[in-house]
């Protein structure tokens, strides 16, 4: 359901008017509870806000699964569906198959509809009550007026229906409208489930950061005896033990030990980084081969994961909601309809003809019936719910209706190169062989050396050859304890491969192929040296190659208008080359998740309507925070929690598709709203008796009931439409 006031204000816990607790699940002592629509609202309990009447939700999500407000609406809503459909049939066929007679009939219903109403419904009379004690009109102000005038009205029709002129009985009985009060609770049960359950994925990126930091440590006590212990019991300058396969616990220093470490999943770049004695290290990162000895210096909240996880928190709440168009009059529209019906009571009641205040209720219940925001609650939903599907038969995910309403406006993208416009993982480039050697035998005696390395760089050299059907030799006197390369005896030679370091404590002289090494490099790729037997036989690329289809979803975007700005934790150089080849102008290299994050905020200061892609948890905090996020499919999951977008190939075409339909569904949306209102405005006018003294028109209840469930069945076939839109 759409929520909407065109005023807000302060509420803290002390308020006069403060939302009672809902029956929850204890929550950590000190949680602070914040309204996903308004994030000034901010109270040390659950409850509901004041402003809008949604539910309040934890500031902070913890890994604790479960939301008992959604359970607590499931239940409700399937025990009482029986209830609902059964008054709804009966209410429809039940005199004319002969099953009950008159007054007989409208006791059923009343007995059907009690614990629909009573049950199911009393959340939604507790908001609507809620709503004006805090003096905050909003949707569920006019859901229990018109439920609650409905059903009250037929309990009356039913109990005395003596009080009601004889020209409002048919059948033997006061015509009720029990089934028009369970069928409005069942539905907005039903969309409170389907909203729950969506809101409960906007904190799923950040339970997916704190999933990642490992739960315990291997500590070195001081009589060098060593004990797995809670992460938590983790202390400054404490001795850590990193085993191969293991994460880092904490952010330190190597003290002992040398290891390739593949810190992708917070820098965003592809290749492992060699950890020696002396070096950083990041918590949650993986240590990929040797074993390490560290140093803890950063724990808890002081680690670099731990202060992505703020960021990216920060970036969710800051991120104002969008002010749906329904939204935008739905507070006026309320206390308007209001105004009405007691307009159409004390007009009827005072100047009608007698019985004048049997009208005049009559009147006022069918101008709330009609009124009731039906229509309107689902008229952006059903576009939403009918887009994210056609979206998803696209390769395109959409993870809230604000990413579909403003993917239409943005104008300025940031693209990460990793994963994004790369493959994110090393493949074999070429080799270039010295005089005496060729450039198939540089890769056959790499491949074999390579074999006894876990190293990703030397498994994409093994795979480049076995993939070209190359026989491998054998491999003897094995070394890679260095950290810079790795050393080995293949078929009576003695192999070298690895950086300039490895080759000059070799004594080997790279000047050869000193030019053919920097333009390797300018271009992005990594290079390694062979060396046999103390001479040098070659280079090595490994490179993250382009995707296929990069080149042309980059034309796309510029065609579209687009600004295209590279945004990578690569070195300049390596950005620069891969930018200049795909004919990107504006480049940032070297960056870390918080600079990502303060470039998005300066181009959105700047007035541009920005959209982030990405796929690392590097990029978490800019996804979260841009006015839209795109995620690949092919990356992290902290990566696609964190955007509102994703592109499930991992293809930036789908951008393209994704603007196109998003450019649909606003439209349709706009369509939806205006069949809704139109039954307003025609309707609500009739419902009063505005026509009465000329036409002798008045709309009974159950003719607004119909006509609001006309109103309902319009913007549910416009919304299906979208189904086979074409999208250009």
């Amino acid at each position: 359901m759409n929520h909407a006031h065109p005023q807000e204000h302060e509420h803290r816990h002390h308020h006069g008017h403060a939302a009672p607790p809902l029956p929850a699940s204890e929550a950590p002592a000190g949680t602070i509870y914040t309204c996903p629509m308004h994030p000034q609202i901010r109270q040390d309990r659950p409850g509901t806000c004041p402003i809008c009447g949604m539910t309040l939700e934890p500031l902070m999500p913890t890994l604790e699964e479960g939301n008992p407000e959604l359970d607590d609406f499931q239940r409700r809503f399937w025990w009482t569906l029986p209830f609902t459909v059964a008054v709804t049939v009966l209410a429809m066929f039940g005199h004319s198959l002969g099953w009950f007679h008159g007054r007989t009939q409208s006791w059923v219903e009343l007995v059907l509809t009690l614990p629909v109403v009573l049950w199911a419904g009393w959340p939604f009379f507790r908001r609507a009550w809620q709503s004006v004690a805090n003096r905050s009109p909003n949707m569920w102000t006019l859901i229990g007026l018109g439920t609650g005038a409905a059903f009250a009205y037929s309990v009356v029709a039913t109990v005395a229906p003596q009080v009601f002129p004889e020209s409002f009985s048919s059948m033997g009985r006061v015509a009720v409208y029990f089934e028009a009060a369970a069928v409005i609770i069942s539905l907005t049960l039903l969309g409170q489930v389907l909203e729950l359950k969506a809101r409960s994925q906007t904190s799923a990126a950040i339970k997916s950061l704190l999933g990642l930091a490992p739960k315990t440590a291997r500590r070195i006590a001081a009589d060098g005896s060593e004990h797995d212990v809670p992460i938590a019991h983790v202390h400054v300058g404490d001795l850590l033990r990193v085993r191969p396969g293991e994460k880092v616990p904490v952010d330190g220093v190597v003290v002992e030990g040398t290891s390739a470490l593949d810190e992708s999943m917070l820098t965003g770049e592809p290749l492992p980084v060699t950890k020696r004695a002396g070096d950083k290290l990041i918590g949650a990162t993986m240590n990929t081969s040797g074993a390490l000895v560290m140093r803890s210096e950063k724990v808890g909240a002081a680690t670099v994961l731990a202060q992505i996880v703020q960021m990216v928190a920060q970036a969710q709440r800051s991120r104002a909601p969008m002010q749906r168009m329904a939204d935008t009059v739905a507070g006026y529209f309320v206390v308007g309809v209001v105004l009405v019906a007691l307009a159409t009571l004390f007009g009827w009641g005072l100047f009608g003809p007698e019985p004048r205040w049997v009208y005049g209720l009559i009147n006022a219940v069918a101008v709330l019936i009609i009124a009731c925001p039906c229509a309107l609650g689902l008229a952006t939903p059903m576009s939403i719910m009918v887009a994210t599907g056609r979206g998803a038969t696209q390769g395109v995910l959409f993870r809230d209706a604000a990413a579909i309403e403003n993917l239409r406006r943005i104008d300025t993208i940031i693209v990460d190169k990793t994963g994004t416009l790369t493959e994110g993982r090393p493949a074999y480039e070429r080799a270039v062989a010295a005089a005496g050697f060729s450039d198939d035998e540089v890769l056959r005696l790499a491949a074999s050396l390579d074999q006894g390395s876990e190293h990703p760089l030397a498994a994409a050299i093994v795979a480049a050859a076995r993939q070209r059907g190359m026989a491998l030799a054998g491999v003897q006197q094995f070394d890679s304890g260095s950290g810079i390369g790795v050393r080995g005896v293949v078929e009576g030679r003695k192999l070298a491969l690895g950086n300039t370091v490895l080759m000059q404590q070799e004594g080997v002289d790279v000047a050869p192929l000193a030019a053919s090494a920097e333009e390797l490099r300018a271009q992005g790729a990594s290079v390694m040296h062979l060396a046999v037997d103390g001479r040098l036989a070659g280079l090595l690329a490994v490179s993250d190659p382009v995707k296929a289809s990069t080149p042309a979803a980059l034309q796309s975007l510029r065609d579209a208008g687009l600004r295209v700005v590279m945004a990578t934790g690569d070195g300049l150089t390596t950005a620069r080359a891969v930018a200049q080849r795909l004919g990107i102008p504006e480049v940032h290299g070297e960056v870390k998740p918080a600079d990502k994050l303060a470039l998005v905020e300066r181009l959105q200061a700047e007035g541009r309507v920005v959209a982030m892609a990405g796929d690392g948890i590097n990029d978490a905090p800019a996804l979260a925070r841009a006015d839209v996020g795109i995620a690949m499919g092919t990356g992290t999951d902290v990566a696609m929690n964190s955007a509102q977008l994703t592109l499930v190939k991992g293809d930036l075409r789908g951008i393209a598709t994704a603007i196109a339909l998003s450019r649909a569904t606003v439209a349709n949306m706009k369509q939806n709203l205006g069949f809704a209102f139109v039954y307003n405005v025609l309707g609500v006018p009739i419902a009063a008796g505005l026509l009465y003294p000329f036409t002798g028109w008045l709309l009974s209840p159950m003719i607004a009931a119909l006509a609001m469930s006309l109103s309902s069945a319009s913007v549910v076939g416009n919304a299906l439409r979208l189904r086979g839109r074409k999208l250009d």
